[in-house]
């Protein structure tokens, strides 16, 4: 068959909730363009109901994420690298797509992209040892403080920075054990939909991170309010929006990382990390002090 008469296969972009890959339970999609307003693709419309199965997802998950070994997630993590890096030309191309890049700048965030998930996945079983640690105490007792994850958090993903920017507000969060419910890019999701795909056969266990695209003042107040979410990132939400969710977060007492001027390019250092990590401190009594040594 010559290539005058064979027909293109458009991909079909769908949700990635619960490690797998459905529709919006509405049935809606909305047009996604490139820079110059070229057609790429339809994407999800995703609803409120689809937010909710997400935080379920989310909750199921989180319990054994969160009790996997340190250095289990780092494992997960170089793995979703190693993908990532297999799919290389396909990320380069959205990226062009999304961020009206050159095919050799895209290749750079790419690159970056790649390596920010490197670097988190080295510091899975180190950042327990930066926030926690032994307290000296005025008394026969031991006190150290470990860190625990949050539980399941929401994070609207930068508007701008399609796939550099999604990877860096992602890995922090699920590095520490936590679990996510991304709410893509508006306006360039076609990266953050690929990456689920990735996510899916990179031994990331299902609901761990769940992607839904569409419009964040639909679905934001509904996760910004849920009772099951433990803390938001409003990282990709406007001002206005981003007042309205931090209103809604504070009914259940959510961690909020407030929106600020970040450049994705430069080191992130471990701010994202400990956003989301609650610091747990045990007491133990270690017996009498004398002479004659420690006595229980």
């Amino acid at each position: 068959m010559s290539d005058a008469t064979r027909l293109s296969v458009f991909k079909t972009y769908k949700l990635y909730v619960g490690g797998k890959f459905p529709r919006s339970e509405s049935g809606r999609v909305y047009e996604v363009t490139d820079s110059k307003g070229k057609w790429l693709a339809n994407a999800p419309l995703s609803s409120r109901k689809d937010a909710r199965d997400a935080v379920v997802a989310a909750r199921k998950a989180f319990g054994g994420w969160s009790g996997a070994t340190a250095y289990n997630r780092g494992q997960i993590l170089y793995r979703i690298a190693e993908m990532l890096e297999g799919r290389r030309d396909q990320f380069v191309a959205e990226v062009a797509d999304a961020e009206g890049l050159s095919k050799s700048k895209a290749g750079a965030v790419v690159d970056a992209a790649i390596d920010r998930w490197v670097w988190y996945a080295g510091w899975t079983d180190k950042i327990g040892q930066i926030v926690g640690g032994a307290n000296p105490v005025a008394g026969p007792y031991f006190n150290l403080s470990t860190p625990e994850p949050t539980g399941v958090v929401t994070v609207l993903a930068p508007q701008d920075s399609s796939f550099l920017g999604l990877v860096s507000v992602i890995a922090p969060v699920i590095a520490t054990g936590n679990t996510a419910v991304v709410i893509a890019s508006e306006k360039a999701p076609l990266p953050a939909l690929s990456l689920g795909e990735v996510l899916a056969t990179s031994d990331l266990p299902g609901g761990v991170v769940n992607i839904l695209s569409g419009k964040a003042a639909e679905m934001g107040p509904h996760l910004a309010s849920h009772q099951d979410v433990n803390a938001i990132d409003l990282t990709g939400a406007d001002a206005g929006l981003a007042r309205d969710l931090e209103i809604a977060a504070a009914d259940n007492l959510k961690r909020v990382l407030r929106p600020r001027p970040v450049d994705f390019t430069q080191d992130p250092g471990t701010d994202r990390m400990t956003a989301f990590l609650e610091t747990k401190t045990v007491w133990h009594p270690t017996g009498s002090l004398g002479a004659g040594g420690s006595t229980y």
